[in-house]
């Protein structure tokens, strides 16, 4: 899949150099069925007929879900499809393992045979996890996120999308925090493929902006946690991971300075589900170090997801731009449509990373731990964000470039001001 890449020479010449790696093999596996368009969560309780299967609990936040009408409608046509439904309402950003747990216990006393997320990604991912206990009774569904115990069987999951962010909807992943251990981790599993995923994207024009911005961030994250890996070939799918960042650069844009904008929610909804279903790294080997360094920041300050990883990207982008500047040059060509001039690979690189800060600043996102909230924090905090990131010095992150515990502090000392 190799190509000439006519359409930013600068990059050609410096992508070439040092390291370079061919597309690897690659199996893809998308089953979710999508949904798109207006008034589809009217067809939440046939699909899940169709699977056969009569006893549902549905998983949601807070009161919005229920002021705006959707948790009714949802219910109603649950029912009018002959569904017997109980409700497990609360969920919060980060998701608890707490209120999985709870799921559990219901599921289970309700005897439920199918789990519906109505939300955002934490929704859905508590879905993902209580379908997961509910399969597996005799075992504490934290054994699984620990790794100590492999998941074999899960509930079927499905969910009727109301913020545009995480792509859980189509993704094999579910994140879950500990608030006893301050831990948050990711599981990731075919089995957590939703068998559906419902996208009306007029139930996202209310969305607050803060809600907004954060999800633009996951989305566009998701990419870039694909698109820079070592496997740095010119290939289709950079193509695709490129368009689909400049789509959510414009859309994002739009849907702050034109709040309710239904296009814009309309572009960042289907781009979220493809960010995070694989497509947008086939080929490649995935990173993911700056989800993980922001994983690290949610544990222990509860901070909102998206704006950790605005928070640390841009000081994990310095640390390991090294590793192959070319990318970076490449990334300001193809998606911020930056001239290289004379510039040096790396001062080229180096106004790519700053062209993305900015688009974050723009989003009134953070890009540094002050700006996060955390304040400045002293080297003892860091440390502690460090080793619990390495998981207790059992592993490295990130494959574009491996980071150990130094590392990690490094990169963590970067956003530190």
């Amino acid at each position: 899949m190799n190509g000439e890449d006519t359409a930013a020479p600068y990059a050609r010449a410096f992508f070439w150099k040092g390291q370079v790696t061919s597309m690897q093999s690659f199996e893809f596996y998308s089953p979710t069925r999508i949904l798109f368009g207006a008034d589809t969560e009217l067809q939440a309780g046939a699909q899940i007929r169709a699977l056969g299967c009569s006893r549902v609990l549905l998983v949601c936040g807070g009161n919005s879900a229920a002021a705006s009408g959707l948790l009714a409608r949802v219910e109603q046509c649950l029912e009018q499809a002959g569904l017997a439904v109980r409700t497990l309402s609360g969920v919060h950003p980060n998701p608890r393992l707490s209120l999985a747990r709870e799921g559990v216990r219901q599921a289970l006393e309700f005897g439920a045979d199918f789990i519906l997320a109505v939300g955002g990604g934490s929704v859905i991912d508590t879905a993902k996890a209580v379908a997961d206990g509910a399969a597996n009774p005799e075992t504490d569904l934290w054994q699984f996120w620990l790794r100590k115990i492999p998941l074999t069987r899960s509930l079927p999951v499905g969910a009727v999308l109301t913020i545009p962010a995480a792509g859980s909807e189509c993704s094999d992943s579910a994140v879950l925090t500990n608030e006893e251990t301050h831990e948050k981790r990711g599981l990731g599993s075919d089995l957590h493929r939703p068998r559906f995923a419902i996208l009306n994207p007029a139930l996202t024009t209310t969305l607050p902006p803060y809600q907004v911005a954060c999800g633009v961030v996951d989305i566009m994250m998701h990419t870039m946690d694909r698109y820079f890996n070592p496997c740095t070939d010119n290939n289709l799918t950079d193509e695709l991971a490129e368009g689909l960042l400049r789509c959510v650069i414009q859309n994002g844009r739009r849907a702050l300075e034109q709040p309710g904008d239904l296009h814009a929610m309309s572009e960042l909804m289907w781009a979220g589900s493809l960010s995070h279903n694989g497509l947008t790294g086939l080929g490649g080997t995935k990173d993911f170090a700056p989800h993980q360094l922001g994983h690290e920041l949610s544990a222990m300050f509860d901070a909102t997801h998206g704006a950790t990883l605005s928070t640390v990207w841009g000081s994990w982008a310095r640390y390991c731009l090294d590793a192959n500047p070319g990318r970076f040059v490449r990334f300001g060509s193809r998606v911020w449509g930056l001239e290289a001039g004379s510039k040096t690979p790396n001062e080229a690189a180096l106004a790519a990373i700053e062209a993305t800060e900015q688009f974050f600043h723009g989003l009134n996102m953070p890009t540094c731990l002050s700006e996060l909230g955390c304040g400045v924090l002293d080297e003892s905090t860091l440390g502690e964000l460090a080793y619990g990131c390495t998981y207790y010095q059992t592993r490295t992150i990130g494959t574009f470039r491996v980071l150990n515990e130094e590392d990690i502090l490094a990169i963590y000392r970067l956003a530190n001001h």
